[in-house]
């Protein structure tokens, strides 16, 4: 068994939902520590109501006439969170869960490789131009942990996030923005059978509102989506209160913003139609980034793969990743493809081949950008 499945194997079986990521952390800070290599934690939980703040571990540049550029790797060590026990099996060369949830591959599957690369490097005394390894929390929920990174404490100015779900040799060149928008409508509360008249229901208000939505694909660059709605308090209460959490993103930002102020107005006008009131909140989880072919970390990431019998090919992204908030302010992070499949879902699984191919892509990184 390579040291890479025999990691994820014990990463993937301990749970680490948004935010309680610690058990996970400790056996990374004891990982990192068993190599000889400086790992620190930022106090970021604090800041973001979790237990785990981000761990970041150095590699100095060592070997021969020393150049090149130094890189950091970044994975985060959330998973959404599981609705039973992760119990990872090994079958046909694919590691699944046993059980009826999530595997985790999403992102242990790269903790696992870059932790391997990483003991390959130390053991084989392999020369490099200075390699940075960051490990994030609550990445699941709005990327938090990256947005709280001190980037000034890298020394690395490119990175590389292992965060997309495709087979490896692809490399996500444009990402979308995403902003969250939570709506509160306030309505007023009275009996259902009695004196339904004098209630206000919040939640037909927000029903009304979502009717009004333009929701899933509107384009090519462009999804919307509700996600959650809660609200009333007994069948027989006319509901006061109602929430719903939704989302817009776009590889155009000013797609986005129309998109969002044309949420919030069907928000609005529902809430007034209906008597109610509503409080909206927005929050710029993230911002769109292009890169071309020609960027340094792109160039990098292409060499690697190819050096690895892999073919490189860019690709546009749905989703948002660590890479986002990096890339936005001003270390360029590209996201590469390490050959998870179907994550978020019971039937998430990642081969074992791709694990241990992914290790032999971190070294050529290295040995990349120790060239450039």
């Amino acid at each position: 068994m390579s040291h890479a499945l025999e990691l994820f194997l014990e990463l993937a079986a301990i749970p680490s939902p948004p935010g309680s990521e610690r058990a996970v952390a400790d056996r990374v800070l004891a990982e990192l520590r068993d190599l000889g290599l400086d790992a620190t934690e930022d106090d970021a939980g604090e800041r973001i109501a979790g237990d785990t703040g981000n761990i970041i571990a150095r590699l100095p540049a060592s070997g021969p006439a020393v150049g090149g550029t130094p890189i950091f790797l970044c994975a985060h060590l959330d998973t959404v969170p599981p609705t039973d026990d992760i119990a990872p099996v090994v079958e046909d060369g694919v590691v699944r869960n046993s059980r009826d949830t999530i595997l985790g591959a999403d992102d242990k599957s790269a903790v696992a490789s870059m932790l391997a690369a990483a003991r390959r490097m130390v053991e084989e005394n392999r020369p490099h131009a200075g390699v940075e390894l960051l490990f994030t929390p609550k990445e699941e929920v709005g990327l938090e942990g990256a947005r709280e990174v001190d980037l000034e404490s890298l020394e690395s100015p490119v990175g590389f996030v292992y965060d997309h779900a495709g087979p490896i040799g692809e490399v996500v060149l444009a990402a979308p923005s995403s902003i969250s928008i939570d709506a509160r409508f306030t309505g007023r509360a009275a009996h259902a059978g009695m004196h339904p008249e004098e209630g206000r229901s919040a939640i037909a208000a927000a029903a009304h509102a979502i009717a009004d939505l333009r929701l899933g694909r509107l384009d090519d660059e462009t999804t919307a989506n509700v996600g959650v709605i809660a609200g009333g308090t007994a069948r027989n209460i006319v509901p006061e209160h109602c929430t719903v959490v939704a989302e817009a993103r776009s590889h155009d930002d000013r797609k986005l913003a129309d998109l969002v102020h044309e949420m919030t107005d069907s928000f609005t006008f529902a809430a007034s139609v209906a008597e109610c009131e509503v409080a909206i909140e927005l929050d710029d989880k993230y911002r769109a980034y292009r890169f071309r072919a020609d960027d340094l970390p792109v160039r990098l990431a292409f060499e690697a793969l190819a050096a690895c019998g892999f073919e490189p090919r860019g690709v546009r992204a749905g989703g948002g990743a660590d890479g986002n908030v990096f890339t936005a302010r001003g270390r360029p992070c590209v996201n590469i493809a390490n050959g998870m499949t179907r994550i978020h879902s019971a039937d998430e699984h990642i081969a074992v081949a791709d694990l241990d191919a992914m290790v032999d892509v971190t070294l050529a990184l290295v040995d990349a950008a120790r060239r450039a």
